[in-house]
């Protein structure tokens, strides 16, 4: 439908906006300056005024291949005249099948069985309980606690939440489900435990050892984790801090969930995450990038030995108990298909690395301004964080939220970030070119410049 067709003047009210419930937003500051898009292509969006902006973080680390992308748009179309919905509790469709068999040859090792869905927190609600489920019906019902991380991020979901270690976001919610602990991520920057990489021997990992002994192992089911941690900004953990937490895990018969609603689809210069840091989970969720935001899709694939534990006739009554409207959805299976083919066929995981080390380069480059404390990220994953005295680490005042305040500027200069009070994120598109990558450094760069400024520094 074309924008044309709207009574701007009327929905760009306050009254009409203020009907609106946005995501983590208050709606009071935001009609105040509203953002709203009318158009995208490539990694540029257009607001209502005709103003371009560059998108640095995928709409929401979703748009893999690109606004716009036709190879996607015209799949869609096509499915539109044939079938837009399944019956999902009787039958399946040939795009979801061919999207599961493609997925099962993307994905790592025996990753090889694919349950779809339509969101990120219906990935990793399916993934916990697909692990308690498995316990249950392989002689360990009483596995059924989740270890999860602080600062980490799984869904809004109430499963999703309660392996959230992110107090903003669930603590006005509690209490959250019980079960759900949680432990220090690999925060190496500013280690919580006061201890340095690499003498440390990634204690941050052994110490989730140390907490399934004390739980009892027989009454842990999993351990959730984002391979590269979003909401802490962008933690990237040390080489062998994953391949820990697979050998933990292994000794201990809990199996291990990968995160990867973010980090998948060449994010992070692989296909997975998991690849980048070659480690198999048995679980892996998936989502974001999987459709590049053309449609809600998203989905769990899992490992051989536990695809098993869930086969069987009607009477042995083993099915995974667990469903979604929309899972195996024709319309969304097609998307799926059509960015796909484009991230394997166009090898972006390889341009994500390339234009991820270039990002890198620049962002190091402005460490000369006394404020970038670290830049860390894999791929097209990067994040920057922000200090007052980069040689002592010390952080702004909680009441500066200097990375709000270059965020915030930098949108009105043009460009999409994901920010916080100490840290910003960039995700662009992963068709990102060179030359827009100086455009985003440019404006990044004025923002920073502008928010010193405006400090008095």
């Amino acid at each position: 439908m074309s924008d044309s067709v709207y009574d701007t003047k009327r929905l760009m009210q306050p009254d009409a906006l203020r009907r609106m419930v946005l995501d983590l937003r208050q709606m009071e500051t935001f009609i105040e300056d509203p953002l709203v898009i009318t158009g995208a292509d490539g990694v540029w969006y257009e607001d209502i005024n005709g103003k371009r902006i560059l998108d640095g973080i995928s709409g929401v680390f979703v748009v893999t291949v690109g606004h716009n992308n036709r190879r996607v748009i015209d799949a869609m179309k096509a499915q539109l005249d044939t079938m837009s919905f399944a019956p999902p509790l009787h039958a399946t469709n040939l795009a979801a099948i061919e999207l599961v068999n493609r997925l099962a040859d993307v994905t790592p090792d025996d990753l090889n069985t694919v349950k779809l869905l339509s969101g990120g927190s219906e990935a990793t609600e399916a993934a916990m309980k697909l692990a308690k489920q498995y316990h249950r019906q392989t002689g360990n019902p009483n596995k059924y606690k989740i270890i999860a991380r602080y600062q980490g991020y799984h869904g809004a979901t109430m499963g999703a939440l309660s392996a959230t270690g992110t107090p903003r976001r669930k603590t006005m919610f509690e209490p959250t489900l019980p079960g759900y602990l949680h432990v220090h991520p690999p925060t190496c920057y500013r280690c919580p435990y006061e201890k340095t990489y690499p003498e440390c021997d990634v204690f941050c990992a052994r110490t989730i050892d140390e907490m399934i002994q004390m739980e009892g192992p027989e009454t842990v089911a999993a351990v959730i984790v984002e391979p590269i941690g979003n909401t802490g900004g962008v933690i990237t953990p040390p080489d062998e801090y994953l391949p820990t937490l697979r050998r933990i895990c292994d000794e201990h018969d809990v199996l291990l969930i990968f995160d990867e609603i973010i980090t998948g689809f060449g994010r992070t210069g692989q296909m997975f995450a998991s690849q980048t840091f070659g480690t198999t989970p048995d679980i892996l969720c998936m989502g974001k990038g999987m459709s590049s935001g053309y449609i809600p899709l998203a989905g769990i694939a899992f490992r051989d030995r536990i695809g098993e534990a869930f086969l069987g006739r009607d009477e042995d009554e083993v099915e995974f108990s667990h469903g979604h409207t929309y899972g195996g959805n024709p319309l969304a299976s097609v998307a799926g298909l059509a960015c796909l083919g484009e991230i394997v066929e166009r090898d972006l995981p390889a341009r994500a690395r390339e234009m991820g080390a270039y990002l890198r380069e620049q962002l190091e480059g402005l460490k000369d301004l006394g404020i970038i404390g670290e830049v860390r990220g894999r791929g097209l994953m990067v994040g920057v964080e922000f200090v007052e005295d980069p040689e002592m680490k010390k952080p702004f005042g909680q009441d500066v939220k200097f990375g709000v305040q270059v965020g915030k500027a930098a949108l009105k200069k043009g460009l999409l970030t994901r920010f916080d009070p100490h840290w910003i994120a960039f995700a662009p598109p992963l068709i990102i070119t060179r030359e827009e990558i100086d455009i985003l450094m440019d404006i990044f760069t004025e923002s920073i410049k502008e928010t010193l400024k405006a400090m008095g520094r």
